[in-house]
């Protein structure tokens, strides 16, 4: 059964099958990039594997930050990653509930300092992020509650809002 575009009983089995064995919850997700040398072109290539095939996407920095401004830039990325967790989170929440939503649209705006990037100080990058949801289906009490509990439960807003471990190597 769909409800909000969501396989009801793929959830239930998922949920079913954590409570019985908790490292069911333990997933890994992965992308992979590569710089791009050629001049005029966008300056990343990122590469992403998924269960029904694979994307290939382009970043640029916008031009005062010395790229073209030819693809989204990295921050794009995050934000459109973000905006794309919450709404799945937010989705999933109502659906749980019965609310059978009618239109939901999810924007995120980023307030960045670039001094840090620049080598010009120690400022934290970001100050911070706001995401505007845009619902109907539901009493306004009933999603207002949707997205206070999609903010607890969303893993792109855990990812920016908490200290998350972050390890690199040199190959």
């Amino acid at each position: 059964m769909r409800i909000n575009n969501i396989e009801v009983d793929a959830v239930k089995k998922l949920v079913s099958e954590v409570e019985e064995d908790p490292d069911k919850a333990r997933v890994v997700k992965k992308a992979r990039g590569e710089w791009v040398f050629e001049e005029g072109a966008p300056q990343f290539k990122i590469y992403v594997n998924y269960e029904g095939g694979k994307l290939e996407l382009e970043a640029d920095s916008p031009s005062k930050m010395g790229g073209s401004g030819l693809a989204p830039d990295p921050v794009q990325y995050c934000l459109s990653g973000l905006i794309a967790c919450f709404a799945q989170t937010f989705v999933g929440i109502a659906t749980e509930k019965g609310v059978r939503l009618t239109k939901l649209k999810v924007t995120a705006e980023a307030r960045i300092n670039l001094r840090r990037p620049l080598g010009l100080g120690d400022d934290p990058i970001s100050e911070g992020v706001k995401i505007t949801v845009d619902a109907e289906g539901a009493e306004k009490e009933v999603l207002e509650e949707i997205l206070k509990e999609s903010m607890y439960r969303c893993p792109g807003v855990y990812c920016v809002s908490n200290p998350v471990p972050v390890e690199s190597e040199l190959k």
